[in-house]
């Protein structure tokens, strides 16, 4: 099986140009997450911004080492869950993630799962520390 048939377009778009990658330098919220069983790991920093009495997202960056599904997952997580406000955020699934990816293999369900997961787990970083 080739990578092309294996991967939808939108996953190795986002593979190869990830969005939000990078670190962010006193952030108000970290997590690190990973799966012992296949390796990856990644890590989210959120900046949170107040904005008519909500606290949102104002920038999250992420720094995954992984496969390229794991790399995916970061990246368009990280684009559904900029601007949102935190509650909302919070509650991004898995499944929400797939369908932006246009598809996961079934083997790399897990990937979509700990973005959700690093998600949260930065969130309650930031609520933890206030």
């Amino acid at each position: 099986m080739t990578t092309n048939s294996f991967y939808s377009k939108k996953v190795l778009d986002h593979f190869k140009n990830p969005r939000n990658f990078g670190k962010i330098e006193n952030p108000d919220g970290v997590a690190t997450v990973g799966n012992p069983i296949c390796g990856d790991v990644m890590k989210i920093y959120i900046k949170v911004g107040k904005k008519n009495n909500k606290e949102y997202i104002d920038n999250i960056k992420f720094q995954t080492l992984g496969c390229g599904a794991a790399i995916a997952t970061s990246s368009i997580a990280t684009e559904l869950v900029k601007g949102k406000s935190l509650d909302l955020a919070r509650k991004i699934t898995n499944r929400q993630i797939i369908v932006g990816l246009e598809g996961l293999p079934p083997v790399k369900i897990h990937c979509s799962l700990l973005a959700t997961e690093a998600i949260k787990k930065a969130i309650d970083n930031y609520r933890e520390k206030k």
